[in-house]
C-alpha cells in the first residue's frame, strides 16, 4: 500500500477518504477548508493513495479541537480503516506512523477520544488496547480519553470539568458541531429542516474556533446532540435517525 500525506499543495487535488465520491461536495470543501488552517497547527493527514476510508489524522493535542488537557501529546482526531482495506495491516502501518512521528517530533506519547466500547465515530477501543493505549480518563455517557505514552512517568492527559458531566442550559434539541467531520455540512441542514417541518424546537451552533472546541460543553465536539440540556448522541442524524431519536429520547 502506498500512502499520500496531505499537503498545502495537494490539499485541493487529494481525495479526503470519507464516503463522498466528489471532491466538489459541499462536505468535502468544508473539511478541506478546516483541514488548510488545521495544517498550519501541526495537523498531519495521512491516507492511503487508493479511494477508500483508510487514513489517520493527528495533531498536536495543545492545537486538538478537544476539551482535553494533554500538553506535550500527539492527538488523534480521527483514524478509520474499513470496508476492503480491513484485515491487511494497513491500520498497523497508520498508526506506526503516528507513533514514529510523534517520536520524532518529541512528544511525551499519543492520546485518542473512544468509548468503553465501539461506537460510531469513534476509533474502535479493542484495536487500541491491544496497541497498548491505557485509560486516562472518562466523560459521561460513555467516553474515554486513551493515551500511549513513550515514558512511564509521563503525565497522564484528562478530560477538562466542562467536557466530564456534559449539560447546557437550552431547551428543545441543540446539535453543536464542527466541520472536523465532513458530513456535518450535508447533514446539520437536513435535521434542521426536519426539525422545522415537524415543528420541534431545535438549535445548531457551529464550532468554529479551537478555543471554542477546547471549552465545549461534551467530549466529542464534532458532533453532539442535546435535549432539554441533556446529551444525547454523538451519532450525526438524517431524517430517520432523527425521528428515532426523538422517540427514544422521549423516555429518558
Amino acid at each position: 500500500m502506498e500512502y499520500v500525506k496531505l499537503t498545502s499543495e495537494n490539499l485541493a487535488d487529494e481525495h479526503i477518504c470519507c464516503a463522498i465520491s466528489n471532491n466538489n461536495d459541499v462536505q468535502v470543501a468544508s473539511k478541506k477548508a478546516w483541514l488548510a488552517e488545521r495544517l498550519k497547527d501541526g495537523l498531519v493527514f495521512l491516507k492511503s493513495k487508493e479511494r477508500g476510508k483508510c487514513f489517520i489524522e493527528y495533531i498536536p493535542a495543545e492545537n486538538a479541537w478537544a476539551p482535553i488537557e494533554a500538553d506535550g501529546y500527539m492527538h488523534i482526531d480521527c483514524f478509520w480503516v474499513s470496508g476492503s482495506f480491513k484485515g491487511h495491516g494497513y491500520a498497523n502501518d497508520l498508526l506506526s506512523s503516528c507513533i514514529s512521528d510523534a517520536k520524532d517530533k518529541g512528544k511525551l506519547g499519543i492520546t485518542v477520544i473512544s468509548s468503553g466500547k465501539k461506537q460510531a465515530f469513534l476509533s474502535d477501543p479493542k484495536h487500541l488496547s491491544y496497541k497498548g493505549f491505557k485509560l486516562a480518563d472518562t466523560a459521561e455517557p460513555f467516553f474515554t480519553l486513551l493515551y500511549l505514552p513513550f515514558d512511564e512517568n509521563a503525565p497522564v492527559p484528562k478530560f477538562k470539568a466542562c467536557a466530564k458531566m456534559p449539560h447546557i442550559d437550552k431547551s428543545g434539541f441543540v446539535v453543536y458541531y464542527t466541520h472536523g467531520c465532513p458530513f456535518t455540512a450535508k447533514y446539520v441542514p437536513i435535521a434542521e429542516e426536519y426539525a422545522r417541518a415537524n415543528g420541534i424546537p431545535f438549535a445548531s451552533v457551529f464550532i468554529d474556533s479551537k478555543e471554542k472546541a477546547q471549552n465545549a460543553p461534551m467530549a466529542w465536539t464534532n458532533y453532539a446532540v442535546f435535549r432539554n440540556g441533556k446529551y444525547i448522541s454523538n451519532e450525526i442524524l438524517n431524517e430517520n435517525k432523527f425521528a428515532r431519536l426523538i422517540e427514544k429520547s422521549e423516555t429518558i
